[in-house]
């Protein structure tokens, strides 16, 4: 984290002192703090090292900076082209984009619910301004108005719950908080139930849970690709983090009073992404439909609250970040200058044109529909297993139904690209080398995953044992 830190300080230093016109390579110190920050990650690897008192890097946490860190070199692979084409201020872009990844670090590891708050403002603020970065496109300041108001509202809900919290148990300390409540009575009361609940609220929230999704659609549409992208991967992967090291630390003795609520979310959750998806013309707001549904696929480990469930989401995470960002890359390299190309229409003819760029559209859209043979079908083979361990038969039904629904908006991707005439010019993949590598990268790594799962399967079970 204080590497990823200090190359957003020298990122934003660099901007300072560039002048107007000058090209800076500023992108490379985001490079260079990520790597640091991924080989301090291994290297603290079952030491359970702590700092401050209210950070810990245990496995857990670890394992979700790992997605984040991942997240930060596909986002920042794919962030040129966006600023060129956009013109956006580069120190700007990419300080916001690490001080955003440093908070979501910092959100995976805080063992404190202020620590926690704390880091998810600075992430907050960052994904704001980031939204909005294109200053003279009114759709993407609509959308930054619309999801910092919506932003504030939950924050305060999470902030209420941490007083509320306080109150009941007189610390914000996770360990605190589980042993205190554990001790205190059989029967919850009240009070616990109403911190919980606000609690909930802010983590739905950031999860893009229903009914606080409505953000979601306007923010993934109004933002660059790029942006979008780091936002649905990075955002998700920080959330989960933190909403399971709560609920399935401080308030496990309360997970019988929660679960059911979190079961309806999840199933709502599912369903109104699927649903909602199937009719919408523009790819990036599919895609936020798509991330709302597989928020609500996650949450069944959430639900299922077993170790086997807790891993399964993990890996899940895991699987979403390297189809999600490829998709988005696929999106961004089909853009040129003036010309977004996110409608249904406009990646007519695509997948013949430049079979490499419909080659990896098509595997994004087979792993995020769960198709064989994909990361999508093994991360959500572990989930529905998880959860029909732990006896959730009916969420796993209600969750294998919306995949098949799913299918119909990813196949409606596909159809377009192979079955009609395209007119729109494209500029070729080769001619954005980085780009075309992340994408390969994203595609290799999602078809690399779903052949053989076992290793990050491992990895991931590891790291949720750590946190029992």
């Amino acid at each position: 984290m204080a590497c990823v830190t200090a190359a957003a300080i020298a990122a934003m230093t660099a901007e300072a002192f560039r002048s107007p016109g000058e090209r800076m390579p500023i992108g490379p110190l985001g490079l260079i703090g990520l790597l640091g920050a991924g080989a301090a990650a291994i290297l603290l690897w079952d030491r359970h090292a702590t700092s401050f008192g209210v950070v810990v890097a245990d496995n857990f946490g670890l394992f979700v900076t790992w997605i984040l860190i991942a997240v930060g070199l596909l986002a920042l692979a794919i962030s040129g082209p966006t600023i060129e084409r956009e013109r956006l201020p580069a120190g700007e872009y990419y300080a916001l984009m690490l001080f955003a990844i440093a908070a979501m670090m910092l959100m995976a590891t805080a063992t404190d619910l202020l620590v926690i708050f704390l880091a998810l403002e600075v992430l907050s603020l960052a994904v704001y301004v980031l939204t909005g970065i294109r200053r003279d496109n009114p759709s993407a300041t609509e959308a930054a108005f619309k999801y910092f108001l919506l932003g504030g509202f939950s924050s305060a809900f999470f902030l209420y719950g941490i007083a509320f919290t306080y109150g009941v148990t007189g610390s914000t300390r996770l360990e605190r908080i589980g042993s205190l409540i554990a001790a205190q009575s059989t029967a919850p009361t009240p009070m616990q139930l109403l911190a919980v609940g606000l609690l909930l609220v802010g983590f739905a929230f950031k999860v893009s849970a229903v009914p606080f999704q409505m953000w979601t659609p306007d923010a993934y549409e109004g933002a660059p690709a790029a942006v979008t992208g780091f936002m649905s991967t990075g955002v998700k992967a920080a959330a989960f983090g933190a909403f399971v090291r709560v609920f399935l630390a401080a308030f496990e003795p309360l997970r019988g009073e929660w679960s059911d609520l979190v079961w309806v979310i999840a199933a709502a959750t599912m369903i109104v992404g699927s649903v909602v998806g199937v009719v919408q013309s523009n790819v990036k707001r599919m895609l936020a439909y798509s991330s709302i549904a597989h928020a609500g696929y996650a949450l069944i480990g959430l639900v299922a609250g077993t170790p086997a469930g807790g891993a399964a989401l993990l890996f899940y995470l895991v699987v979403y970040t390297f189809m999600n960002v490829g998709a988005f890359g696929v999106l961004l390299a089909l853009s040129r200058s003036g010309e977004r190309n996110e409608r249904l229409s406009d990646l007519a003819g695509v997948g013949l044109r430049h079979p490499v760029l419909g080659v990896a559209m098509t595997v994004c859209m087979l792993s995020l529909a769960g198709m064989p043979l994909t990361a999508g079908f093994t991360g959500k083979f572990y989930l529905f297993s998880a959860a029909l361990d732990a006896g959730c038969v009916w969420l796993v039904v209600i969750a294998v139904l919306n995949s098949l629904v799913s299918v119909a908006y990813y196949l409606g991707v596909l159809i377009p690209m192979y079955m009609q005439d395209g007119t729109h010019e494209i500029v070729p993949p080769t001619a954005r080398p980085w780009l075309l590598g992340t994408v390969l990268l994203a595609v290799a790594m999602t078809l690399l995953i779903g052949i053989d799962p076992s290793g990050p399967m491992h990895v991931a079970q590891s790291a949720f044992a750590s946190l029992r």
